[in-house]
């Protein structure tokens, strides 16, 4: 049996086939890239139809070459966070609201918890822009017409695609709206968010199965017959597909933007372990939760310094960064799209500092990159204090893999820790299915 695996990112969308170990087969890959609308308010949304079509063409690529054959099960690894008001009819009102857009806010007569303490125990996050808790209030309040109700951009699209799209718990728990305990919408949350739970997305029981609808299943024969997994969040697919699973590893991913991460078997309805203040928590299925710190920056940086700077290409890039040593580059502040959660700094708060004649494109963008580094390296302490040990760090994701500079400069910033690196840059698709096979181990 053969795995379709659909990686549903920020930057694109990807549909690749995998073996029955998870290894991805060659030439069996199909990608859309997607522009994210971004804006000096601090927008940052897609458009869900158009994200849509973009599945759809890479599924029509891979039946037209013939690549779905013996396709049992379909796995996917989607981002966190999004999500997109709906009328009753179930059409957009609006983009879909990405993890970068920094425009909600809660007003000031806004309820927020009885216990902030209690409240992040219980939902791994607090009331933030970046969760259901501030973003739905705020979409309310912006709407022209009155939302129905609210999905996450993976329920849109598998919405249209199955006879049915829950929830998954691991989708929910980044919403803020879930108790990951019980695994089911948090009342506080809920009351917090002003939603009902008839206006948000069911939730996936265990096992939950999905399967084509029929036209799905005439336009793509081929996966006519194949089970649908309950969808997992992409970083915590990341961390099963880079082989940190258990207290002693962590990963260290970065695409677009950038995080650290644990993974820990707690299995729903276990006492959840204790929680730092900075740091969030949500569930890869109903067994596992992850603990981590994410930030808004990562490979955009590289892609912002090479559009607006004249970087050299390639192996030129490399030889000319490898003559500065780790924080060696221009002192730098590299949030330039803002802060992620538990931070509140809006976009455009990065900042560049000594800066003389003598400064070159390529000691602002090493800069950039060595102060992600500097970040991962605190929060990882922080994580490490809720297992009491130090662990093992696997470095991950398609920015990794684009610079051997930075592979060295996080190794620099994380020793004396052992620092290895994944090579597969596939590694949500991959996770993904590992989760969907029940073989995260």
């Amino acid at each position: 049996m053969n795995i379709l695996a659909l990686d549903l990112g920020t930057s694109s969308v990807r549909a690749l086939v995998l073996d029955a170990d998870a290894v991805p087969v060659p030439g069996a890959l199909a990608r859309r890239r997607l522009t994210v609308a971004v804006g000096d308010d601090g927008a940052g949304t897609l458009d869900g139809p158009g994200y849509l079509g973009a599945l759809v063409e890479c599924l029509d690529e891979l039946t037209a070459a013939g690549r779905l054959t013996d396709v049992g099960l379909v796995a996917t690894s989607a981002q966190w966070h999004s999500v997109l008001p709906l009328d009753r009819a179930g059409r957009p009102l609006g983009p879909v609201l990405t993890w970068l857009d920094t425009r909600p806010y809660a007003p000031a007569e806004a309820p927020g918890p009885v216990d902030a303490a209690a409240f992040h125990r219980r939902t791994g996050t607090w009331v933030h822009r970046c969760f259901w808790n501030v973003r739905l209030p705020w979409l309310r309040s912006h709407a022209g017409t009155a939302p129905a109700r609210f999905v996450g951009l993976v329920e849109f699209v598998l919405g249209a695609l199955l006879d049915e799209a829950p929830m998954s718990v691991s989708q929910a728990s980044g919403t803020g709206l879930l108790d990951l305990r019980t695994c089911d919408w948090d009342p506080e949350a809920l009351r917090i968010a002003q939603v009902r739970p008839g206006e948000l997305p069911a939730l996936a029981p265990v096992g939950w199965q999905g399967r084509l609808r029929a036209e799905g299943a005439r336009r793509w024969p081929a996966l006519a017959g194949a089970v649908w997994a309950a969808p997992v969040g992409d970083g915590a697919a990341s961390n099963v597909g880079s082989g940190c699973v258990t207290p002693d590893r962590t990963a260290v991913t970065v695409g677009t933007s950038a995080a650290v991460r644990l993974v820990q078997r707690v299995p729903a309805g276990s006492v959840l372990p204790d929680l730092p203040d900075r740091l969030w928590r949500y569930r890869v299925d109903h067994d596992h939760v992850v603990t981590g710190a994410a930030y808004s920056s990562g490979g955009n940086l590289f892609a912002w310094a090479h559009r607006e700077l004249r970087l050299p290409e390639g192996a030129e890039l490399e030889a000319a960064l490898a003559a500065v040593p780790p924080g060696g580059g221009v002192p730098a502040d590299p949030r330039l799209g803002g802060d992620r959660p538990p931070g509140i700094a809006p976009a455009g708060s990065g900042s560049l500092g000594r800066i003389g004649f003598g400064t070159t494109a390529v000691e602002i963008v090493a800069g950039l990159m060595d102060a992600v580094c500097r970040r991962v390296a605190v929060d990882l302490t922080e994580i490490e204090s809720t297992v009491q040990q130090s662990t093992e760090v696997t470095l991950g994701g398609g920015a990794i893999a684009a610079s051997a500079w930075w592979r060295g400069a996080f190794a620099a910033a994380l020793a004396p820790r052992t620092v290895r690196h994944e090579p597969n840059p596939e590694i949500g698709a991959t996770g993904a299915a590992l989760v969907a096979l029940g073989r995260m181990g």
